[in-house]
């Protein structure tokens, strides 16, 4: 009876100290977990939310219910035809035109909110900047005119440095730049508003080797702290500097698969989808490869 006794009180002891030891194992892996859900709440992790968005000209339906959401530090290649609708869509969420229906909310910091235009920058493929006014002194007045919200101030050459941007040129007017000029100064803007969503309509358009280059190394060195959606009609390109394809096809919008992002036939693929009458139904034909790159 005293072994039993004895064999009970160790047996107890190391059962209490089983559930010690588990209780600490579960704690820190409850600190794990709550130091997770505070980064994310933090603004870790941003989401652009895109809720019934519809939008019509006249009698022409463009967009048709759109339910999309859009992570941080995501590059998102947005494919889509001549006339379907890729810049109506960065007009809408810019809240340069107004939608017929749909809301657009931005997720962070544990707040869903609709989104404010003053957190998105829409980079055009060709920028309408002041002529009369040289690249430095346009610089000099867009940083004044923004220096509320601007959280890190440098100095005009380290501003410019960031692009890459010669200081000669800088002090040449803007009349006198190039397609790629002043889309590098389009970059030097939002590096300096540092904006929660970028927009980027076909910005590698019509732009030099050297030029394209430097702008998908910005665009991969800023992304992880961003909202990036790239428009564009280069298939390659899209593949190249975008981790995930959304299609803009039948008035809504639609993800490509990684394994056809990957397939050797990739391009084939994207036309399929694009050229047919449901997104899902790529049995079709390839007569139609021109994607085209101005919208409605």
């Amino acid at each position: 009876m005293e072994k039993f006794h004895n064999f009970f009180k160790k047996a107890s002891f190391v059962l209490a100290y089983f559930f010690v030891i588990m209780k600490k194992i579960s704690d820190k892996i409850n600190n794990i977990i709550n130091k997770i859900n505070i980064n994310f709440l933090k603004g870790a992790f941003m989401k652009l939310e895109i809720k019934n968005l519809s939008k019509r000209f006249g009698k022409k339906e463009v967009l048709k219910n759109i339910d999309y959401t859009f992570d941080q530090g995501v590059v998102y290649a947005l494919l889509g035809r001549n006339g379907a609708g890729k810049t109506t869509l960065f007009s809408l969420i810019s809240e340069q035109i107004k939608k017929d229906s749909g809301n657009i909310y931005l997720l962070d910091e544990n707040e869903k909110k609709e989104l404010d235009f003053r957190d998105v920058f829409f980079m055009v493929a060709e920028p309408d900047l002041p002529k009369f006014l040289t690249g430095r002194e346009f610089i000099k007045f867009f940083v004044e005119a923004n220096k509320e919200i601007i959280k890190d101030f440098k100095s005009v050459e380290e501003y410019f440095s960031l692009v890459d941007f010669d200081m000669e040129d800088a002090d040449r007017l803007i009349q006198d730049y190039s397609t790629g000029m002043k889309n590098k100064l389009q970059m030097l803007m939002f590096l300096i508003l540092r904006p929660k969503v970028i927009l980027m309509d076909e910005p590698l358009t019509s732009l030099d080797v050297v030029v394209q280059l430097e702008m998908k190394k910005i665009i991969r060195d800023i992304h992880k702290d961003h909202i990036i959606i790239f428009s564009t009609h280069i298939l390659q390109l899209a593949k190249d500097i975008c981790d995930d394809i959304v299609l803009l096809h039948d008035k809504n919008l639609q993800k490509v698969d990684k394994m056809v992002s990957e397939d050797k036939d990739f391009e084939d693929k994207i036309i399929k989808l694009l050229t047919s009458k449901n997104v899902e139904n790529i049995e079709i034909n390839l007569d139609d490869e021109n994607l085209g790159d101005k919208d409605e």
